[in-house]
């Protein structure tokens, strides 16, 4: 597999991703990896990340034999990442190869970002930079994981878990909520989207993986909320509430706060709140200098509201939003 480094086009070296790809690795989450942070952006006009591969062997065969993979760089070059995504595969009982623990401690030691995918989090916990810190994994393995590792603070009913310079995402697909996290923590709320639409994926999925633990199926399952929430989106300037919501939807306010916690893991008041922020960000980040306009265009109110809130969702004034975020920023 031919690699071609992502340098930015202004010359200067991109924020370096590597992936260490190892014996039995999961597909499915280097095809994230690679999506993510790996592709051209010609519609940004900028590259985001210099991204690259990795294995500690010349020939890797990936999980359950479905292909080999050749022609990437040795374990080395994870000594050049800024961040290092480690290797996942479904045998979390087999140990991970020494030189690949190694190479995972070397890069926390010298301040890389880490970041582990579903069963990633074992290699993360087996290389011992998870103790005390909080994390996640697959929903399945998490008494397994908890049993093995108890120092780690395992949070299980969530996507991902943002730990600093430590980032796990829960399962398979939850890679792809992760790595446009990374983005949107990179790059902001409007990069982050604009990747998300070429990915057709949500830029932010509510709720967490307790949606998708196996379970009786209800008798009559609950209508999409999909209609109501399209709708909401496209008025978040308007001085909205729950009962206008459950208005729309046609059904009580009980009865559409029970939807909300089955199909997104959360309340209709919590996720207005969370679009209109979405919404003020991505003001912000075009242009938007008038911080009362931002409140009331993204439905906020006040900028005292908007600064409480950006406070209190993101650990930032909206001023150290727009100086990290805002227009002209590299």
């Amino acid at each position: 597999m031919a690699q071609e480094s992502s340098q930015g086009w202004h010359g200067a070296r991109s924020h370096r991703v590597v992936v260490i790809v190892d014996e039995n690795s999961n597909p499915f989450e280097l095809g994230c990896a690679t999506e993510v942070f790996g592709l051209r952006r010609p519609e940004l006009g900028r590259e985001l990340y210099d991204f690259r591969l990795c294995s500690p062997e010349p020939r890797t065969l990936m999980r359950d034999g479905f292909f080999t993979l050749t022609g990437v760089a040795g374990l080395e070059a994870a000594e050049e990442a800024d961040t290092l995504i480690v290797p996942n595969r479904p045998d979390t009982e087999v140990p991970r190869r020494p030189a690949v623990l190694d190479a995972v401690r070397r890069a926390h030691a010298r301040g890389a970002r880490l970041v582990g995918f579903c069963s990633g989090a074992f290699t993360l916990a087996e290389a011992g930079v998870l103790d005390g810190r909080r994390a996640t994994a697959h929903w399945q393995w998490a008494q397994d994981f908890r049993a093995r590792f108890p120092s780690v603070r395992l949070e299980p009913d969530v996507l991902f878990v943002d730990d600093g310079d430590i980032l796990t995402a829960a399962g398979s697909a939850a890679a792809l909520d992760l790595g446009l996290h990374v983005v949107r923590r990179d790059y902001g709320a409007e990069v982050a989207n604009a990747v998300s639409r070429r990915l057709v994926f949500a830029a932010h999925r509510e709720g967490g993986q307790r949606q998708f633990v196996e379970r009786p199926m209800p008798d009559l399952p609950d209508e999409s909320l999909a209609p109501v929430l399209a709708w909401a989106q496209e008025r978040l300037d308007a001085p909205l509430t729950v009962a206008d919501l459950a208005a729309r939807a046609a059904v009580s306010p009980a009865t559409l706060h029970r939807r909300f916690q089955a199909q997104l893991g959360t309340t209709p008041l919590t996720w207005l709140t969370r679009e209109r922020l979405a919404l003020a960000c991505r003001l912000i980040e075009r242009g938007e200098a008038r911080f009362e306009v931002v409140a009331r265009r993204s439905g906020i109110g006040s900028a005292a509201h908007l600064r409480a809130l950006m406070r209190r969702e993101t650990g930032i004034t909206p001023s150290a939003y727009r100086s990290r975020f805002g227009p002209g920023v590299k």
